[in-house]
This record gives C-alpha cells, sequence and structure tokens, in this order.
C-alpha cells in the first residue's frame, strides 16, 4: 500500500512537470508516436510526422498508462484537463478530457497554448458546474486566472490516469512524451512516459 501511494505521488509530480514544461525545439520535444520496436534500453518510435525517435528512460523512471473514461466520471469539485478549439464567443469545444486523480490535483493548471492541432488550447482547471448543451455537456471550469466553459460533444475523448508497468511498453503501443531532452548521441531522453492501454492512443 504504501510503495503504491509513494508511486501515485510520483506520478502526480511527473504529469505536472509534462504540463508545466514547455516544449523548446532547441532543447526538447514532445513526442506522440508509436513504439516500433524495442533494441535494449532504447524504444524507436515512430512520430505522428513520421519521423523515427529513438528514445530512452532515464531513472527514476515512471511509467502512467491512460484508459478509457466517461463523462459520467466527471463531477463538480474533481480536477480536469482540456485539449480544445476556441469558439467564437470565447468557449472551448473539447477534443479530450482527462480526468486527473485527487492525488494530481493543480497539475498544470492555467489555460494556455496547446501543440495537438493548429490553434488548440490547454485548459487545466477545476470543475465548477456541468450543465446540459444542444451538442452535449458544458463544463464551467475554474482555474486561478479565469474560467472557461468546455463544451464536452460524443466525439470528445474522455480518459483518465493510471500506474503504469514498463513491460506494457511493446511494439504497437502509442506514447505521449511531453519534454524528451536530446542526447549529444543524438537520442533523446526522459525519465517518464505515459501510453494508452488497451489500444489507446493518449489524446492529449
Amino acid at each position: 500500500m504504501f510503495s503504491t501511494l509513494q508511486r501515485m505521488f510520483a506520478a502526480a509530480i511527473f504529469v505536472a512537470a509534462w504540463f508545466a514544461t514547455p516544449a523548446s525545439a532547441q532543447e526538447t520535444m514532445r513526442i506522440r508516436g508509436t513504439i516500433e520496436k524495442v533494441d535494449g534500453a532504447v524504444y524507436v518510435v515512430k512520430n505522428r510526422d513520421g519521423a523515427e525517435v529513438k528514445l530512452t528512460v532515464t531513472d527514476p523512471q515512471l511509467y502512467v498508462a491512460i484508459v478509457k473514461s466517461t463523462m459520467a466520471d466527471i463531477k463538480p469539485g474533481q480536477f480536469v484537463g482540456a485539449t480544445g478549439m476556441t469558439q467564437p464567443d470565447g468557449s472551448q469545444k473539447a477534443i479530450e478530457v482527462h480526468i486527473f486523480p485527487e492525488s494530481m490535483r493543480g497539475t498544470g493548471e492555467g489555460h494556455y497554448d496547446w501543440d495537438l492541432r493548429p490553434n488548440t488550447k490547454m485548459t487545466n482547471a477545476n470543475v465548477e458546474q456541468t450543465v446540459g448543451g444542444v451538442d452535449g455537456p458544458v463544463l464551467t471550469v475554474k482555474y486561478k486566472d479565469g474560467e472557461k466553459k468546455v463544451m464536452v460533444t460524443p466525439e470528445t475523448q474522455v480518459v483518465t490516469y493510471v500506474i503504469g508497468d514498463k513491460a506494457d511498453l511493446k511494439p504497437g503501443i502509442k506514447i505521449f512524451v511531453g519534454a524528451a531532452k536530446k542526447a549529444a548521441d543524438g537520442t533523446w531522453q526522459t525519465p517518464r512516459v505515459t501510453y494508452g492501454k488497451d489500444g489507446l492512443t493518449p489524446p492529449m
């Protein structure tokens, strides 16, 4: 039990680092891709742009899995993150919503530019209210500098985090790394990897 709690605390720190650290083209890179093969300690990943990336996981290693969830699991008072497209009225149409465990409350709090698609924003905030809308539920979320309305449509992916396992990282698994650092030999390094369970692609 104590070990599990330690790992959950570590996961909170690791996910916070993903969202708090901007990706710099010179020093770091976000990786969204599929593991093509495992060569010893090196994961050969096909990035979403088609480029091959060689990735190693540095100590202390941490693995977090993304699993499916539903809108029914989102309640007022929970801390969530959403990637969305800004609408004419200033609201966000959610591409994905990820539910943070309570241990991760405050992770990357705020509303800022994101690179999932052109002109997307990330909003990590507390759910204040959920109401019905024409196209689906609308979440009113509040963060330290403001609040947003987030529209959740039938196409919106809803996921949550669970503790992962290195053994799950096999060819075909889709991963996300928030800020891999380039090593002198041209490989990329990270102490933490998130990946999709049961064929899921991390949607953020």
